[in-house]
């Protein structure tokens, strides 16, 4: 099938390969001059793991090409996938401006029959939207040419999109036209081999599908997070609540970890989006609102515990940070603890020493060269001299090190650890002190 995508950032990109992977011919289209020779040199200017692969491997066997020209793209392929940016308005509510110029381009170029389907996450009623605008495109242009819009949801998490495409849980289609969900049933038969995981429905309910996805999870990681607090102020291990309440199978262990809150380019923009839709249908979220508001105190719990340690005396002192991305196997720092945290010990005098397997690029290009921050390029480099070991993101490398050396290394032989990785009676074997979340001794 010949299929055109708009958009190759995170979500288009990985759509893009993976159609291509099975066979398709795809192009994608954006509108960053500067990225679009990057891809064409097979050079992806985001980090996924397994995406270097299949971009290089699809681009030399022609199935994948890319061009900033949207009259190309939407002349190119029966398929017109809308995969673009969806970033939060002043109010919180999703910003559509990107999502509806793509429509008009549509529009403007289209000569034959298309469907045009919104990957991005959008809120509910943006597919019809997209139909009133190319609709308004076409009777300027003075012509009628039939299409249809269709609701496709991604659900990919960053660090195993690939395998989440190719394997997907299940793919979700909105659309009242059953020749549509038949044509995008044989776009999605190559994944869906061993059984049936496609789902079709009404649009509303498809657009819906996603936010309610990701606010439930959401959910379930601020529930877990309250609960962590007030077992340290009980002195109760939320392990051990956590292995407790996750073997109930109505329940399960999934997004049941307790941390220093959740970033990244869903979660946040999600909740956000939801509560402010439902706004505008008069109905108040107060449980997503707390969600929301959770997550945030939740953010700055790592510099509390540090700040009352040191008893407020933070100026001068460096701190030793492992991990900058908002979760392992990924580059991404938006809205990731991370940020909080640095921000945080800056404002209090602090310098940070910063070691991340992959996100170093990312941070130097948010916070560019600045004297209270080192980026360093190993783990041991960032605690050499260093006060403290502060821990935001459990990369695998983190799991099992050598607290001989960190206690050596360390001025004082001190962890905070905000993902919880390590058994607090091991640690503490090696003279470090050990301070995570809702476990072991209290500094909240």
């Amino acid at each position: 099938m010949r299929l055109t995508i708009f958009g190759s950032g995170y979500v288009g990109l990985v759509t893009g390969v993976c159609l291509a992977e099975v066979g398709n011919s795809v192009m994608c289209v954006d509108v960053d001059q500067r990225k679009i020779d990057m891809l064409k040199r097979g050079e992806s200017p985001i980090y996924e793991p397994g995406l270097d692969e299949l971009l290089k491997k699809n681009l030399e066997a022609g199935r994948i090409k890319f061009t900033t020209d949207p009259a190309e793209g939407v002349n190119h392929g029966l398929f017109q996938f809308i995969a673009v940016g969806t970033p939060p308005d002043e109010d919180g509510s999703a910003d559509l401006k990107y999502v509806l110029a793509v429509a008009e381009a549509i529009g403007q170029n289209m000569s034959e029959y298309r469907i045009v389907v919104t990957k991005s996450t959008v809120p509910v009623g943006t597919a019809d939207k997209v139909k009133a605008r190319i609709d308004e495109t076409l009777r300027a242009r003075g012509v009628n040419i039939e299409f249809d819009v269709v609701s496709n949801p991604e659900f990919l998490k960053e660090g195993a999109a690939i395998n989440d495409f190719m394997k997907p849980d299940r793919i979700i289609v909105g659309t009242d036209n059953p020749r549509t969900a038949e044509l995008l049933k044989v776009l999605y038969d190559p994944f869906t081999r061993n059984r049936e995981r496609m789902i079709v429905m009404d649009v509303r309910s498809s657009e819906l599908t996603k936010y309610a996805a990701n606010a439930m999870l959401a959910t379930k990681i601020s529930f877990m997070n309250e609960l962590a607090n007030l077992a340290e102020r009980m002195g109760a291990d939320i392990e051990k609540v956590r292995v407790g309440i996750g073997s109930d199978p109505r329940i399960g262990y999934h997004f049941i970890y307790p941390g220093c809150g959740y970033g990244g380019s869903c979660f946040p923009k999600d909740v956000q989006a939801l509560s402010r839709s439902a706004r505008e249908h008069d109905f108040d979220m107060i449980l997503l609102n707390a969600v929301e508001q959770v997550n945030a105190r939740q953010k700055s719990v790592l510099f509390e515990k540090i700040n009352r340690y040191f008893q407020g005396k933070l100026d001068g002192l460096t701190i030793a940070l492992w991990g900058l991305a908002f979760k392992p196997n990924t580059d991404d720092m938006r809205e990731a603890p991370s940020r909080t945290l640095m921000e945080a010990l800056w404002k209090a005098g602090a310098k940070v020493r910063a070691y991340d397997p992959v996100a170093r690029n990312e941070a130097r290009r948010i916070y560019g060269d600045r004297p209270d921050l080192e980026l360093v390029t190993t783990a041991a480099d960032a605690l050499r001299g260093a006060d403290a070991l502060a821990i935001v993101t459990e990369w695998q490398e983190f799991r099992s090190p050598d607290f001989d050396s960190i206690r050596a290394s360390l001025k004082n032989p001190v962890i905070f650890d905000g993902r919880n990785i390590y058994d607090p009676a091991f640690v503490k074997r090696f003279g470090l002190k050990y301070y995570a979340i809702g476990r072991g001794e209290s500094l909240l």
